[in-house]
């Protein structure tokens, strides 16, 4: 299904009956990544999932976004389709753009889960820095070679040192403003039932996240999946969903 949201054609899933859920995606992913798992929760829920501008097949901003702007686009969205949240789940990034939401109080809803949720941005300033130094060491070294050459050699250095800058490769401005911003603040003022789900070996939201963020809300619950890396809900749906359900019940 698609709407127009603040001038942007903007896609979207939407299954089942009973409370309504949303589901906002990770950086580089869409709401197709969540289509199966969609699937379980729309036995017990109405499940909403969105293609955030930039992904999958909704438009881009024209401009550079932070997570506010993405928070106030989501509420758009939710006043456009007259929805009456009950739960909201965050993965990664999309977690990150929650919290903003619910802090800033644009976005409402009873219950929220965040699922290896991002936005803890200066824990690692070393690895940062390296990061910075090396794509601009990058840059000058492939700025003689022909372009389909340089782009190749980009992504490998951005994989190496673990950057999605080149995920999405359009919205490169978009993705600075986003990983410069903390909402630890933010989720101070986050006081609703909160579930956050984090894999033992995720390399991109590691535990520690988690643990902040448990610290910073106060009705929280810290769930740690063992042998789980980034994408919980593909790697353990059937742990996830059991949690998920638990927690809502």
């Amino acid at each position: 299904m698609q709407i127009v949201v603040n001038g942007l054609l903007t896609s979207y899933q939407r299954s089942g009956n009973g409370k309504q859920l949303l589901i906002l995606h990770g950086w580089g992913d869409s709401s197709g990544g969540w289509r199966k798992f969609a699937d379980l929760l729309a036995k017990d829920y109405e499940v909403i999932t969105i293609d955030l501008p930039g992904f999958g097949g909704s438009q881009a901003p024209e401009s550079a976004w932070g997570l506010t702007e993405y928070a106030n686009f989501v509420a758009a969205f939710v006043d456009k389709l007259d929805l009456k949240l009950a739960i909201l789940i965050g993965h990664s990034n999309g977690g990150a753009i929650a919290i903003r939401g619910l802090s800033s109080g644009v976005l409402t809803t009873t219950k929220l889960v965040l699922l290896a949720s991002a936005g803890i941005r200066n824990e690692y300033k070393g690895r940062n820095k390296a990061l910075r130094l090396i794509t601009k060491a990058g840059k000058a070294v492939t700025s003689p070679l022909p372009r389909t050459v340089k782009k190749k050699l980009q992504r490998k250095v951005y994989a190496t040192v673990g950057s999605d800058m080149l995920v999405a490769e359009h919205l490169q401005e978009t993705f600075k403003k986003v990983v410069t911003d903390d909402v630890r603040g933010d989720a101070r003022k986050v006081t609703i039932p909160t579930l956050l789900m984090y894999g033992q070996n995720d390399q991109s939201a590691p535990v520690r996240y988690g643990e902040i963020f448990h610290e910073q809300m106060s009705n929280s619950t810290l769930e740690i999946l063992p042998g789980t890396e980034h994408f919980l809900h593909l790697e353990q749906p059937d742990k996830v969903l059991k949690l998920i359900r638990e927690f809502l019940r």
